[in-house]
Parts: C-alpha cells; sequence; structure tokens
C-alpha cells in the first residue's frame, strides 16, 4: 500500500485500458473505453476518497480514456476539472500508428538521443518532464488544508493539505515520478521506469521537485 507523504501531494490512477490501442503508439490519440470499465475506476476512486476524507474532486485531460472516468464521478456529485497539462505525450506524426508502420530508423534515432529527439515530430522526453514538473507545481499551488475537527488540533499546529486526485496517462505518471527524483532526463531507454497498469494507483510528490533540467551546449 502506498505511503503518504507530508506536503503537497497527487493520488493518481492510471485510466482504463483504451479500447484499439493494441500494437499502436498512442499518445494523444483519443481513444475511447469501455463505459464499464470507466464506472469501475471511478467507483474504487470514490471508495478510496470516502475512506480517506479526501476531497470529492477530480482532475484528467480532456482525452476520452481519462475524461470518461471523471465524467462518471461528475454523475455522483464530484466536480471534475479539465486540465490538458495533464495530456500523454504528443508522438506527432507517429500517433496512432502501427508500431509496425514505424520505420525502425526512426525509433533509433530516437534512442540515440532519448531526451532530446522528438518522436514523430512530436514532444521530446525532455520537454514532457518540463511539462510535468510545472504541471505538479500548478496542482500544489491549489491544494488545500483541510480543517481540524474541534479539540483534534494536529500535533505540529498543521494538518497536511489534502492530496489531488487524478485520473492520469501513464507517460504523465512516470513522468511525475521522474521529475520527484532525478535532477536530469534520462539518457537511455533502459533507465526509464516501466508504466503503472491499467487502473493502478500512485502516490506522487508534488513539492519538491528534483528536476533540474540543463540543455547541452549544442542545443543553447
Amino acid at each position: 500500500m502506498s505511503v503518504i507523504p507530508q506536503g503537497p501531494h497527487v493520488i493518481a490512477w492510471r485510466h482504463p485500458r483504451p479500447i484499439g490501442a493494441e500494437g499502436r503508439c498512442i499518445g494523444r490519440t483519443d481513444l475511447a473505453v469501455d463505459r464499464r470499465k470507466a464506472k469501475r475506476l471511478a467507483h474504487r476512486i470514490r471508495q478510496a476518497a470516502r475512506q480517506h476524507g479526501w476531497p470529492r474532486i477530480v482532475y484528467s485531460s480532456s482525452l476520452q480514456r481519462c475524461a470518461a472516468v471523471g465524467r462518471q464521478l461528475r454523475r455522483w456529485g464530484w466536480r471534475h476539472h479539465i486540465d490538458d497539462s495533464l495530456l500523454e505525450m504528443d508522438f506527432g506524426a507517429w500517433d496512432g500508428l502501427s508500431w509496425l508502420h514505424i520505420a525502425q530508423a526512426q525509433v533509433d534515432a530516437w534512442c540515440q538521443d532519448f531526451a532530446h529527439h522528438a518522436p514523430g515530430g512530436g514532444e521530446s522526453l525532455h520537454t514532457m518532464l518540463q511539462r510535468v514538473a510545472a504541471s505538479l507545481r500548478s496542482l500544489s499551488a491549489q491544494a488545500t488544508v483541510p480543517p481540524d475537527p474541534p479539540g483534534l488540533a494536529h500535533p505540529l499546529g498543521r494538518s497536511s493539505p489534502s492530496p489531488l486526485l487524478i485520473v492520469a496517462h501513464a507517460g504523465w505518471m512516470v513522468s511525475a515520478r521522474w521529475v520527484a527524483k532525478h535532477p536530469q532526463a534520462p539518457a537511455l531507454p533502459s533507465q526509464w521506469p516501466a508504466s503503472p497498469r491499467y487502473g493502478e494507483r500512485c502516490t506522487l510528490s508534488a513539492a519538491p521537485l528534483q528536476y533540474r533540467p540543463v540543455e547541452p551546449a549544442s542545443r543553447r
């Protein structure tokens, strides 16, 4: 079970498995999810919020595979905020294609400059990490400190901020983990962590962040 950190933090659930994603490069391609799967994940989020006393507010990108869960929670009285800083990585011309139809030479070019090459002319990993770090800083600024119940003041004089609840994309979640722990983007694909499973819940620090990228001299 995840340990809830002190300070601003995010509780993120990866969206349900989208329809038609198998074998394809999926970033901004807007795939639907089965309504029953979206409802099941929304139910799990609602249960967790009840158990922990979390606010009934959820954030997601505008893409269907995340937003469908937020819409279901809204039907149950939650507030659902669309925030496109939470979008998946942009794979440009690759997006939506079968991996078999993407030239191996193009994939190799990305792997050889993993942090700074923009696959398909879309978004580089460096740019993605910067976007996610900015997103976390913005979210942490929105975190609220709940009032202590009468007679139950926090022993340190201040309660921890309520977490921000997010239905998220795998790339965003892995990037959020990375910027919390690492000052630079990974140089090699082998350094990039595995994606969370569909529906998996992760606790992510929103502050402080370790990411302090330095542009290579050739790119300045």
